[in-house]
């Protein structure tokens, strides 16, 4: 009887046939050269499918009719965040710490993975560190070990981060300047896209990262946007800030990130390479208060740690050209995200702000 590794690469072939159409195991095909992805035909695993980005980008994926299956422990995510599309996904509560890859990819086979599983917040990393390791790096290196073991023949787009290059060199920064993490996050997700680069040219895979930066949105209960928000429920005369309110950032709408993540998947060369994600504006944390406090109608007086939180950097600010060179272009602006995600906070607390 021949091993598991051996009966999988016979499901997937060999790798490294580039410039060949390749047959998806979902039925349709998948042509090496990149142009826009049939979703209908499409068998899509998204791993954290339950989480901030993640639940946003299994709904555009079956809007697009892909056949979806998340993986998710719900230790960060939620069944709510995907009650929209319950009865159009297969959703397995799984810890992919636990799981052996080789097994689950031969039964349960993919065309395209987007791997967002993870710790999604610098602090914790800070506090955790061995923890943040083992989510973000370990997990990461161990998919694509089984993807090395399986020939697989599939796209994945991996979730990494602007944390990988700490504090910028340069503004806009783009994908070619250095990668300086000042967090454990960020050392963990840049180790995982050195990783997937050399497994991409090593091995033949066809993967690519993208490295999202301050992403907001429905769903998010953490970071600046719902803090700030949930600080001025709580206290409408007084607001305060961590830092001195001048740290620079290019915030995202969550449903650009999860689009982006799509494109990616379709339209990129798949070679190991990142790609920044953001809205390629810049905003100060104040800029940012100050249009919540003009969304929500309050007028709290602004107090200043000071201090960056440990971890934190300065200024995020981001070149996209990468990105839209291979068809993306950022759909919500910064107001109209703003107040969709009010919106959302209001429906969620029953926050009133007057």
């Amino acid at each position: 009887m021949r091993s598991r590794a051996a009966r999988s690469k016979h499901i997937y072939g060999s790798p490294g046939c580039r410039g060949q159409p390749r047959t998806q195991h979902g039925g349709g095909t998948m042509p090496e050269n990149n142009h826009e992805i049939d979703w209908a035909a499409t068998s899509v695993l998204v791993t954290g499918g339950a989480g901030f980005i993640g639940s946003h980008l299994v709904e555009l994926l079956v809007a697009a009719g892909a056949r979806v299956t998340v993986l998710d422990t719900f230790a960060s995510g939620s069944r709510e965040n995907l009650a929209a599309v319950a009865d159009a996904i297969t959703l397995r509560e799984t810890d992919i710490r636990e799981l052996d890859w080789v097994e689950y990819l031969t039964e349960h086979p993919a065309d395209v993975i987007f791997h967002l599983a993870a710790n999604a917040y610098v602090p914790p990393s800070v506090a955790d560190p061995a923890f943040d390791c083992e989510l973000n790096f370990t997990t990461t290196f161990r998919l694509l070990d089984a993807l090395r073991v399986l020939s697989w023949p599939g796209r994945m787009v991996f979730a990494s981060s602007a944390a990988v290059y700490g504090n910028s060199v340069r503004i806009p920064i783009s994908e070619s300047d250095p990668t300086v993490p000042i967090s454990p996050y960020g050392v963990g997700k840049l180790a995982a896209e050195r990783y997937l680069a050399v497994f991409a040219n090593l091995y033949g895979l066809r993967l690519a990262a993208v490295r999202f930066f301050s992403a907001f949105g429905p769903r998010q209960r953490k970071q600046v946007v719902f803090d700030l928000l949930a600080k001025i429920d709580r206290d409408h005369e007084h607001l305060f800030i961590h830092g001195d309110g001048t740290q620079v950032r290019d915030f995202l709408f969550v449903e650009d990130a999860a689009h982006s993540a799509m494109i990616v998947a379709a339209n990129s060369p798949l070679r190991g390479e990142a790609y920044n994600v953001g809205a390629g504006r810049e905003y100060t944390i104040d800029q940012l208060a100050k249009s919540l406090c003009e969304i929500t109608g309050t007028s709290p007086a602004f107090e200043y740690s000071g201090s960056n939180r440990p971890g934190d950097p300065e200024k995020l600010v981001v070149d996209i050209s990468r990105l839209r060179a291979i068809g993306y272009e950022p759909r919500v602006d910064f107001d109209q995200g703003l107040t969709r995600t009010v919106a959302w906070y209001e429906s969620l607390t029953g926050a009133t702000w007057r």
